[in-house]
Formats: C-alpha cells, sequence, structure tokens
C-alpha cells in the first residue's frame, strides 16, 4: 500500500538524533524515500554506517555523524558539520532516549541525571543549536519525542517516564519561545513499539501479543507507525499545528 510523500520535505535538511537503529531508524529510511537531506547523529558507528550504506540510492545518501549526546560541545559540533554539509538545518528530530529498566530503591543521583542526560538534555540544547538556521529560513519544524510511559506511570522507568513527561513542558515552552519565527515545536508519544532492541531486552513474543491485544487496533505498533506521523508534523501540510503532543499507541488501554 502507497503512503503519503511529502514534496515540502524535499530537499530540506533533517537531523535525527539516535537516528541508528529502531524507531530512529525507521525514521531515517522515510525521510530520506521523502528526498529529504537526512542526518543521523548517533553514538552506535556500525549500525549507522550499514543503515546509511544501505539507503546510497536515495536522491541524498544519509549523513552519518558520530555524536555522544550527552556531551553538548560534541552535539553543537554534529549539527556544525551537518550544516557543513548539508546547509542550514529545516527539521529537528529529537528521537534518542533509553527506556532502561530501574528499581526505585536503585537509584543514585548520578544514575538519576545520567537518566535525565539521555532522555531530555539534549532534545533542549539540539533545539537551540538549530534555531537560528531555522529563523534564518523563515521557518521550521521540531519534533520531540515523549512517550506514553509518563501517563500510564512505569513504576521500573521513573527515572526515564520523568525525563519524558518534561519533554512535554519542554516542548509547550520552545513552541511559544520558537512560534514568532514561524518554527513549529511538537511532541510524538509512542506507545509500545516494537523494534528489535525492545523484543531483545524487555518482551517477548507472547509479551508483545499481549500488548497488541491490548490496543484497540489489534497489530503490532512498528517504527514505521510513527515515522509516518513524524513526516506529517515536519512538512509543511501541518503548517498550523504547534505546541501539540500527537499519541500514536493504537489506543493501548
Amino acid at each position: 500500500m502507497p503512503f503519503a510523500k511529502y514534496p515540502s520535505l524535499a530537499d530540506r535538511v533533517v537531523v535525527i538524533t539516535g537516528g541508528g537503529s529502531g524507531i530512529g531508524a525507521g525514521l531515517v529510511e522515510a525521510f530520506a524515500a521523502n528526498d529529504a537531506k537526512v542526518a543521523l547523529l548517533d553514538i552506535q558507528k556500525d549500525a549507522s554506517e550499514k543503515l546509511a550504506d544501505s539507503l546510497s540510492g536515495a536522491r541524498h545518501r544519509p549523513f552519518f555523524v558520530e555524536t555522544d549526546l550527552m556531551d553538548i560541545a560534541a552535539l553543537r559540533a554534529a549539527i556544525a558539520k551537518v550544516r557543513a554539509r548539508f546547509g542550514p538545518v529545516s527539521v529537528l528530530v529529537n528521537n534518542a532516549g533509553n527506556d532502561e529498566r530501574h528499581e526505585v530503591d536503585d537509584v543514585t543521583p548520578e544514575y538519576w541525571d545520567r537518566t535525565q542526560d539521555v532522555n531530555l538534555r539534549h532534545q533542549f540544547f539540539a533545539a537551540q543549536a538549530v534555531h537560528d538556521d531555522m529563523r534564518g529560513l523563515g521557518g521550521g519544524s521540531i519534533v520531540n519525542f515523549s512517550s506514553i510511559s509518563w501517563i500510564r506511570g512505569g513504576a521500573n522507568v521513573v527515572g526515564y517516564a520523568t525525563a519524558k513527561a518534561a519533554i512535554v513542558g519542554m516542548t509547550n515552552a520552545l513552541a511559544r519561545a520558537f512560534g514568532p519565527d514561524n518554527i513549529r515545536v511538537n511532541a510524538i508519544l509512542p506507545g509500545a513499539v516494537m523494534t528489535e532492541r525492545q523484543l531483545r531486552l524487555w518482551y517477548t513474543e507472547e509479551s508483545a501479543k499481549e500488548i497488541a491485544d491490548r490496543q484497540i487496533i489489534r497489530k503490532r505498533l512498528l517504527p514505521e507507525h510513527i515515522a509516518r506521523a513524524v513526516l506529517f508534523l515536519a512538512a509543511d501540510d501541518s503548517s498550523m499545528i504547534t505546541k501539540q503532543s500527537l499519541i500514536v499507541d493504537g489506543g493501548l488501554a
């Protein structure tokens, strides 16, 4: 079945954090299929290079920049490399995160800070780094990744859920701050997306089926379902949508 293609994304510079695997890889593939100039920032070198190589036939081969997103100086340098390669950034997708499980009693101050760094802090500084680019272009789109985990309450992901709740607040504030520059800022809240990592670490085939059966739409939620929503929010088709949080979870009960 063919899905929508967005002419407004053609030749636009799109930065995707955590683009080497999982949902991020699905995003890279989707934007490349829409003829965007895609840059993926990720610490996973082998997976990211393999993904970029697999898309070498796209109109613009994705550009991989190895980046530790918790190092803000390195993040800023990576975005500068993208700018030098492709030009000013028009779309930022703050996808990277880590939903590592943890017991409340095991959380130390150092672990807490790391959880916020890997899930929240880099999203703000990436948005800050592309603000001037988008302002100079006359507008842009930022899509931040939150999660339904903070709404549902995940007992073994308290640090992660806290960061994902904060992302919605940050999204609302940045939408206000960047709106006068015609920069839209929205959030995506995915449900239980069955990536290879999720199935390897947290789910079995049986528990994945149980999750799907609890959804109103009873089929497995995949990265491609998230990517289609992000494409819409990045494209000019959603030009009057900002400060919104879009849940994509199949209606999980």
